[in-house]
């Protein structure tokens, strides 16, 4: 596995990481143990960069990865998220009954507490806001952050899903080593002006669903192939109305997989790969063979020729849709 640096400064991690969520969350139903074997796959294979968050089944995608970070610690790069509240179960995302942002400086330092505890462990390597909330300031935020980072709690602290003039806002006040935002052939919004920012700072951009939650792997082909539990079937982009649409624009990702003899996954994390060397994808899986497949991208060349044909056939804006409901939306780049 090749490895890329997080941030200026920061230490070097597998340049494809492991998006976590899916094993407690959001993609229909659980099974621990296969996750639990692809954790230790990943580890095995490289794949050093693991990634959670406080939100992701309400605690228990932190209480998964714990057993197996604890048994391997020197080999993990750990990084999980606060921000996302529930007045009920304590954690929701935005669009869920009694649901909020919470961006607050005491907030930032119970989360942390509550994140160590479920892990298992003293220090979180990579601690990011989640979302949010514009009515507190970042300074605020971030200096809690701040606080955190030297009380050793935390090693790096990170954003997710912010405006550039926040993150420009928030690394005045303490350095920040990453920014966690959508990143795909199908969301390319960074490239209007994060990924600049993100290169003038010295700031890695951690890339989340790099394979557009499955629509660019080609695996998924109707709506029918969708538990009822499962997060998508309520994004618009897999609507009736926008599915097909999407679905043709990867015709393109499988010619070009075709000619370099790789998968469509394989295609999509390539291209992503060749955007920079800040740019570091997660994508999420919880089964081994997906996430030997996912790693196997990082052995895949693309030349000028194909890369052009790919940010052609799927320029910015090109997807059909938006990438989360509208109450979603309203969380994001703030």
């Amino acid at each position: 596995m090749i490895s890329r640096r997080v941030g200026a400064n920061g230490p070097e991690v597998s340049a494809i990481g492991l998006g976590c969520m899916g094993m407690s969350f959001a993609y229909g139903g659980r099974d621990d143990a296969e996750s639990t074997r692809t954790l230790h796959r990943a580890l095995d294979l490289g794949v050093n960069h693991l990634d959670t968050a406080d939100v992701y089944g309400a605690g228990a995608n932190e209480r998964l990865l714990g057993p197996v970070v604890r048994a391997r610690r020197e080999e993990v790069f750990l990084a999980t998220k606060f921000g996302n509240r529930n007045r009920g179960e304590g954690y929701g995302f935005t669009g869920t009954p009694g649901a909020y942002v919470d961006s607050s400086a005491d907030w930032a330092r119970q989360a942390c507490d509550a994140s160590l505890s479920r892990l298992g462990v003293d220090t979180i390597d990579l601690y990011y806001l989640h979302r949010r909330d514009p009515q507190t300031p970042i300074e605020e935020t971030v200096g809690a952050m701040a606080g955190l980072v030297a009380a050793g709690k935390v090693r790096l602290i990170g954003l997710s899903e912010v405006s550039p003039a926040t993150l420009r806002a928030a690394h005045a006040v303490h350095p920040v080593a990453a920014v966690q935002m959508e990143y795909s052939l199908f969301t390319r919004d960074v490239e209007a002006e994060m990924l600049a920012t993100c290169r003038e700072l010295g700031v890695a951009l951690v890339a989340y669903s790099p394979v557009g939650r499955g629509l660019l792997t080609g695996a998924i082909t109707s709506r029918g192939q969708l538990a009822a539990d499962d997060w998508r079937a309520g994004a618009p982009r897999f609507a009736e109305s926008n599915l097909a649409a999407n679905l043709k624009l990867v015709d393109e990702v499988r010619a070009v997989a075709a000619e370099v003899g790789a998968t469509a996954a394989q295609t999509a994390l390539a291209w992503l790969l060749a955007q920079g060397d800040e740019v570091l994808p997660i994508p999420g899986t919880k089964r081994v063979r997906w996430l030997e497949e996912n790693v196997a991208a990082a052995e895949v060349h693309l030349d000028a020729a194909q890369l052009g044909r790919l940010d052609a056939a799927l320029p910015p804006g090109a997807a059909a849709g938006e990438r989360y409901p509208t109450p979603a939306m309203r969380t994001l780049g703030h």
